[in-house]
């Protein structure tokens, strides 16, 4: 595994990108009796009507419990003056006024991921049924999440629909994502991650998280006799995971870093994701490992050898 030592302050500039300019709009992606579910999405201006996007849907963090889609403002905006579609949703936020750390109730935490789940499928329904409309892709669409959205996208990907669905909907039988873009997120079960079903993935995440586990821990490093323990299999070891099945992977871990770095690349340095999932659209696979210095230490940190 080759890695590169990097600054924090490092940015590159990609040669041959075109630059587009982009217009927003706000749709409802789902609505019945007692939910209505928005999203805001950015396309490029001057659409060819031949032209089939590459779409990126993006779910914010903010514990299943706050966060609006305004946190993804700066993330879509650079995707669609790159080339791509790009949506950032509202989603049930389950864990208002509830409890989501070691003193919660084990069964309402992974009901908030459910509903995370269920609406980013939903809002990946409509984009499927209105593909024409938003010269759309179908094959191209990948999801993106930080924190809690970082959690909501890797369940999408990966739980059985048909099993875990909450409204009677579901994609269709052959649906899959282009692949995933998780910063400090998680999944519950790494088994749920397959040769059969795997897909690209880019993770960012800081070794030093003491909310959402980089490595494999507690969520929120709770007592084992806690009320509101759950197992999380963190950015690292969902991509060693992937790593061993030769799946195409970029990972970029903050050393010494907390869970202030969750939505660091969605908010600057997002080249790093756009060389990535344009990698993704070229066929390319790789497995790389990226290492930034941000100067903080910490006793999760010192476990792992690649950092000072």
């Amino acid at each position: 595994m080759k890695i590169q030592k990097l600054c924090m302050f490092a940015f590159f500039f990609l040669i041959g990108v075109k630059s587009f300019s982009q217009k927003q709009q706000t749709i409802n992606y789902f609505k019945n009796d007692t939910l209505s579910l928005d999203l805001d999405l950015f396309l490029p201006e001057n659409i060819a009507s031949d032209t089939d996007l590459p779409l990126v849907i993006f779910v914010h963090g903010g514990g299943f419990s706050g966060g609006t889609l305004d946190g993804g403002y700066a993330f879509c905006k650079y995707m669609a003056q790159n080339g791509y579609a790009a949506a950032t949703i509202t989603y049930t936020l389950y864990m208002k006024n509830k409890k989501f750390s070691c003193d919660g109730v084990l069964p309402e935490k992974i009901k908030a991921f459910n509903y995370g789940a269920n609406d980013l499928w939903l809002s990946t329904l409509f984009f499927l049924n209105n593909a024409t409309k938003y010269h759309i892709n179908p094959e191209k669409i990948f999801i993106a999440g930080s924190s809690a959205g970082g959690e909501t996208v890797l369940h999408a990907a990966f739980w059985n629909q048909k099993l875990m669905a909450m409204y009677g909907k579901t994609l269709p039988e052959n649906f899959k994502y282009a692949g995933l873009i998780s910063g400090a997120g998680a999944i519950m079960d790494l088994n749920l991650i397959t040769k059969e079903n795997k897909i690209p993935m880019f993770f960012f995440h800081g070794n030093g998280d003491v909310t959402v586990p980089y490595g494999t821990a507690a969520h929120h490093y709770c007592p084992v006799n806690s009320s509101g323990w759950l197992m999380l299999f963190g950015s690292y070891s969902i991509f060693n995971h992937l790593k061993s099945m030769k799946g195409m992977t970029h990972l970029y871990s903050y050393c010494g870093g907390g869970h202030e770095y969750s939505a660091e690349l969605f908010n600057k340095n997002q080249a790093y994701i756009l060389t990535f999932m344009n990698d993704v659209l070229k066929g390319k696979v790789y497995q790389k490992h990226t290492v930034f210095e941000t100067g903080k230490k910490n006793h999760l940190s010192a476990a792992y050898n690649f950092c000072k």
